[in-house]
């Protein structure tokens, strides 16, 4: 039987997901915090903390094999009508730094089980002399994850070049929409993307940035919630799903801000909680549903 995005959805076909597959970043959000680099069992009982106070509401969960993602499957820590999704990125950062560069993790790929419903891939996007590799790498993702009858979730993040910033010739949107042109084509089940705008522009613009991507991109997409201030995300989630996308898959919107708290699960409860009760609602109301996607 062929998997459908029906594994991660909601009941009426938008995504309202959940993103807990940082590893050295949330590593590194502890210590902005001021809590400290915390030891692996840290992030391992956060990331179990968010599946707790936020699976019951997420249409799926992302999460990775390295601090805890399968024990997280293998304990039931996810309601069924959760779909899990797991990271198959083999990451490329120095430690407090932004992920470089990307692989696929072949033990990861291995790692794929009764359970698992969808592979994430992040990929970094440049205009370099690497860029048709990245291609090569995306195309061999979505074809591993059918072989092994899982959905792919393609993430691509783009990055300036030296030569683009020392010109001061970086366009980030429109790097965006030109990666959207290049790897949604490649029919991953799901195109994962960055917030037209960072999320910064007002609703008018928030809007017309989101239909202007929304042409660009081939298949179901929904956006990501890196780089875009909590406060703004909920109005790019509204303006994209407006504009066509069918949801959202976001983790530091979410639950950044209760990274460090003493008690991460009444913090989850009280400020995480909320927020994506009302994505959800966003996503039921204004998502186009993924079987509509062009």
């Amino acid at each position: 039987m062929t998997a459908t995005l029906d594994a991660i959805a909601r009941p009426g076909g938008g995504l309202a997901m959940v993103a807990m597959d940082q590893r050295e970043s949330l590593r590194h959000m502890f210590d902005l915090a001021g809590a400290g680099r915390p030891d692996d069992a840290v992030l391992v009982q956060f990331k179990r903390d968010v599946a707790t106070a936020l699976g019951p509401l997420a249409s799926g969960f992302l999460v990775d094999r390295q601090f805890g993602g399968l024990e997280i499957l293998a304990d039931g820590l996810l309601p069924p009508r959760c779909g899990f999704i797991l990271a198959t990125d083999a990451l490329t950062q120095q430690a407090g730094g932004p992920v470089e560069e990307t692989a696929l993790d072949e033990g990861a790929m291995d790692a794929v089980r009764q359970g698992v419903d969808a592979v994430k891939l992040l990929l970094i996007w440049r205009r370099d002399e690497r860029r048709d590799e990245r291609v090569a790498l995306a195309e061999r993702f979505i074809a591993e994850a059918r072989r092994r009858g899982v959905l792919s979730v393609l993430e691509p993040v783009v990055r300036a070049t030296p030569a683009e910033l020392q010109e001061g010739s970086w366009d980030e949107e429109g790097a965006i929409r030109e990666a959207a042109r290049e790897l949604s084509p490649l029919h991953p089940s799901l195109y994962k993307v960055q917030v037209p705008l960072g999320g910064a522009g007002d609703d008018v613009q928030q809007r017309r940035a989101s239909e202007r991507l929304a042409a660009d991109v081939t298949g179901p997409w929904v956006v990501l919630s890196q780089g875009v201030r909590q406060d703004r995300f909920a109005s790019a989630v509204r303006a994209a799903c407006r504009a066509g996308a069918s949801g959202f898959l976001a983790g530091r919107a979410l639950w950044s801000d209760v990274v460090g708290t003493p008690d991460v699960l009444a913090s989850l409860r009280e400020r995480s909680v909320p927020r994506l009760e009302s994505l959800v609602e966003i996503v039921d109301r204004d998502a186009r549903p993924w079987g509509e996607a062009r």
